[in-house]
């Protein structure tokens, strides 16, 4: 009879209770104990500052209601199809950002490097905020609040940031900040954040799967109470009407709308920052990833717009008005106008309580999601994760994330913090998710096209692409938004003819509609062809049984909407930095500089993948490299004769998570017969 395993005892039985062990897969990877706990870490990392208050911001810089016609656009075209990629990636592939990469190819583990550098940047730098948040939280206990008896924003600037103004003209010249001291109590709460955030993350996705029933629940009836008190305040209606109650057709016939629709999309669903793919990387393998996506993404919109009601009354209560010169941002609703009202409200130092302890755990959830980008890629890695244990290698990440939070809790932080903000969005983000979506749609299996149709015509067809692309948003941004679309499309279907004139004839024929001639045989291999055997492979790899399936549709909105699109809204970062000046400006110039390192992880790591191999377990290296087998999705294992001197053989094998098989070739032929 086999012996029992000795029962623990009764201090390790509590122990598990609070903080228990993470499942495993079959993989022997931890899994996250239940799908309700990974998916609400999902959401608690998408749910942010920017749910309760830059949301209702850009609605009230844009006179509401009009303003969810471009959300929900960009809701369905832009952070769904992204959201959703990531998503699967990390599902299928087992993997961080740097190794989900790099089984989609070998040569886009610096598109994995770039999300773990945008998601490590933020964290840094969202803990200081944080902090000003619990300033304000202290001082809530003290009556009157003291914000009243000046107006906020001087208590924010002189209380909290105790932020000197810069010396100098930056119109004119390279301006300096004479502040250099740490403010000692951001300082404090900074080293308090952090340490809640390693008590909740140190033991794996078992604890932190735990602690998310907190930290999402709490904040979501605070939200709840503070939307029902902001209603009940005299002229709320006002705030009200003007959220839902009033359509203004000119307001939404502008750039500024849809460009703040679109931004508010990144900012709050959260792609780009790696800890989507990191988190799925936990899920169960066969977990239905497209319907976990759409629980998130709406979920996450549900909350801000209840959430804006909170807001909204506030700024009936406060008789604002939206105006160019007065526009509300994330800083200004959360440390200004709603601790304005918060002062004049009955019952202002409990409410004021309430509000702030709300942004602090709303935040806290974002932070536990960005320090898991970092952690699992080291977590994954032979050199580290296989000599360290995780709680080690939490506490080391920890102590050094901290030491670089310390910059932002200084007289300067505020300054800084505001430079790194603006540009770790408007260029790092925007140019991670462009090329993730490029990535998906165009190098993935990409020896299969061009075994087909011949390099020319496959490169001539991408490279246009990308051109066209480039070569519009320029001529765009130089001469007129028309010049640029015309040079765009112009120079895109110059690219798609000479391709199609190119390409060879395929052997195996395309699909249904593309199969009817030879050229919309050739254009279908170059221009859907990736995508749509990405797709192809997760949906018999992952999504089996009754999991929903990735729609054809998919990848063709990846590339040819959500891709532009995203790509548009990134340029806007260049006439920015020279308009408002911030080429004088050190911190502002400091971070206009550096985020464009993640352009350089990319091409570099594209042209030299294997210097980022030390991230990559030694038995995955491989993944991201395929053997030419044209349509042939990857789990499926054709048979054929032996006798056949062109036949190929079976080399089934587990890459990335996803069983792949690796063949030579295929002909129309053999093609038919499967």
């Amino acid at each position: 009879m086999a012996e029992q395993a000795p029962k623990a005892s009764f201090g390790r039985q509590v122990w598990l209770m609070v903080a228990p062990d993470a499942g495993k897969d079959d993989d022997g990877r931890d899994n996250f104990n239940s799908r309700g706990q990974y998916v609400l870490c999902a959401i608690g990392g998408a749910v942010g500052l920017g749910n309760l208050l830059r949301f209702p911001s850009v609605v009230f810089n844009n006179h509401g209601l009009q303003f969810f016609i471009p959300y929900f656009i960009a809701l369905f075209f832009i952070g769904i199809p992204i959201l959703t990629l990531e998503v699967v990636i990390g599902q299928a592939y087992r993997a961080g950002c740097v190794g989900a990469w790099n089984s989609v190819s070998h040569r886009a583990k610096g598109v994995g490097l770039s999300m773990v550098f945008n998601g490590y940047t933020v964290v840094t730098y969202y803990v200081a905020i944080l902090a000003w948040a619990m300033v304000y939280f202290r001082h809530s206990f003290t009556s009157p609040l003291p914000w009243s008896d000046m107006n906020a924003p001087d208590f924010f600037l002189n209380n909290v940031v105790k932020n000197p103004a810069p010396i100098g003209d930056k119109t004119k010249e390279m301006i300096s900040y004479p502040g250099t001291g740490v403010v000692g109590e951001t300082l404090g709460w900074a080293i308090f954040t952090w340490f809640i955030c390693w008590m909740c993350t140190f033991k794996g996705v078992g604890l932190t799967g735990r602690a998310i029933y907190v930290t999402m629940a709490l904040p979501l009836v605070m939200i709840a109470l503070l939307a029902i008190r902001s209603l009940s305040l005299p002229n709320a209606s006002d705030g009200f009407r003007l959220y839902l109650g009033v359509w203004r057709t000119e307001s939404i016939s502008g750039a500024q709308v849809w460009q703040d629709s679109f931004g508010q999309m990144f900012f709050s669903i959260g792609v780009g920052f790696g800890y989507f793919v990191s988190y799925a990387s936990y899920a169960s393998k066969h977990s239905n990833a497209v319907q976990d996506a759409f629980i998130i993404a709406l979920s996450n919109s549900a909350i801000e717009i209840v959430s804006a009601l909170a807001v909204m009354g506030v700024v009936g209560f406060l008789g604002l008005k939206p105006s160019e010169e007065e526009r509300l941002s994330t800083f200004s609703s959360g440390f200004f106008t709603y601790p304005t009202a918060l002062a004049e409200m009955p019952g202002s130092n409990f409410f004021s309580v309430i509000f702030f302890l709300t942004l602090w755990l709303l935040g806290v959830t974002c932070v536990f999601a960005l320090f898991e980008v970092m952690t699992t890629m080291v977590c994954d890695s032979d050199y580290w994760g296989k000599k360290w244990p995780r709680w080690s290698i939490v506490s080391i990440i920890a102590v050094v994330s901290f030491l670089i939070s310390i910059i932002y809790t200084s007289e300067v932080g505020f300054n800084l913090l505001d430079a790194v903000d603006t540009f770790v969005n408007d260029i790092a983000l925007f140019f991670t998710v462009f090329t993730e979506c490029f990535f998906v749609t165009t190098i993935y299996r990409w020896r299969d096209p061009v075994d087909q149709i011949g390099p020319i015509g496959y490169w001539t067809y991408n490279g246009g692409y990308v051109l066209s692309n480039f070569v519009g948003l320029l001529v765009g941004h130089l001469v007129s938004p028309s010049a640029g679309a015309g040079a765009g499309f112009g120079l895109f279907i110059v690219s798609v003819i000479a391709s199609v004139l190119l390409s060879r004839t395929p052997t195996v024929g395309a699909p249904r509609f593309f199969a009817k001639n030879a050229f919309l045989s050739r254009f279908w291999y170059a221009a859907f062809y990736c995508g749509n055997q990405f797709r192809r492979d997760i949906n018999h790899a992952v999504l089996t049984g009754k999991n929903w399936k990735l729609h054809w549709a998919w990848p063709v909105l990846l590339k040819y909407i959500t891709g532009p699109a995203v790509l548009l809204v990134w340029t806007f970062a260049y006439p920015k930095f020279i308009n408002n000046n911030h080429y004088n400006d050190p911190p502002f110039l400091y971070s206009f500089i550096i985020m464009h390192l993640v352009v350089i992880f990319i091409v570099t790591f594209f042209i030299f993948p294997r210097w980022l191999n030390f991230l990559i377990p030694e038995t995955r290296r491989n993944d991201g490299k395929f053997s030419v087998m044209p349509q042939v999705a990857i789990g499926e294992t054709p048979i054929i004769s032996r006798n056949d001197e062109e036949g190929f053989e079976d080399r089934s094998s587990v890459s990335g998570g996803v069983t792949g098989v690796h063949n030579s070739g295929m002909t129309q032929e053999k093609s038919a017969a499967y």
